[in-house]
């Protein structure tokens, strides 16, 4: 006998298209699993995000979210690495810290290359931002998805803060 896949369970993957092109969102269920700037590798349906992670989104790229609402969760990485992915959530929008902040800032000054290799691993790049993580010396360091769209992702987010300055626009 056949058995039914829930529907809460299966993976699936939707797109959103945005300044640095297109996003592959991966959840299961209603959870995100997954944020991509190339399409996964592996074979994952095609399914329809919910609306509001693409709402917020479109507003963290025109607008300046700081937050987002969407519940996430991780399938793979070590206790050490989402105490890091966590530790991001603390970095203000269009700001930066260093690696060596996020070691001190999880309890482990001298682990700023571990730091280093579990932003690598970052599953939920932007909501988790990963991106303000930078050299000490000022320079831009790596980025698991390429230096070209972080350096996007920072000037996005830096013009974005500089108009909302001026503008007075209200935060998310």
């Amino acid at each position: 006998m056949r058995q039914k896949r829930s529907l809460n369970t299966e993976s699936f993957c939707d797109t959103v298209e945005c300044p640095i092109g297109t996003l592959y969102l991966v959840f299961t269920g209603k959870i995100l699993r997954g944020i991509d700037f190339k399409k996964p590798g592996e074979l994952i349906r095609k399914g329809n995000a919910p609306p509001l992670i693409k709402k917020e989104l479109k507003e963290y790229f025109e607008n300046g979210r700081e937050e987002f609402t969407q519940e996430i969760d991780f399938t793979k990485g070590t206790e050490f690495d989402k105490k890091v992915w966590l530790a991001l959530k603390g970095i203000p929008y269009g700001e930066t810290r260093t690696y060596k902040w996020l070691a001190e800032k999880v309890g482990r000054p001298t682990a700023f290359r571990a730091v280093g290799q579990a932003l690598s691993r970052n599953p939920i790049p932007i909501l988790l931002p990963c991106h303000r993580i930078i050299e000490s010396d000022g320079s831009i360091g790596g980025y698991s998805s390429g230096i070209d769209i972080k350096r996007r992702l920072l000037n996005i987010e830096y013009y974005v803060r500089l108009a909302k300055k001026i503008s007075g626009i209200k935060k998310f």
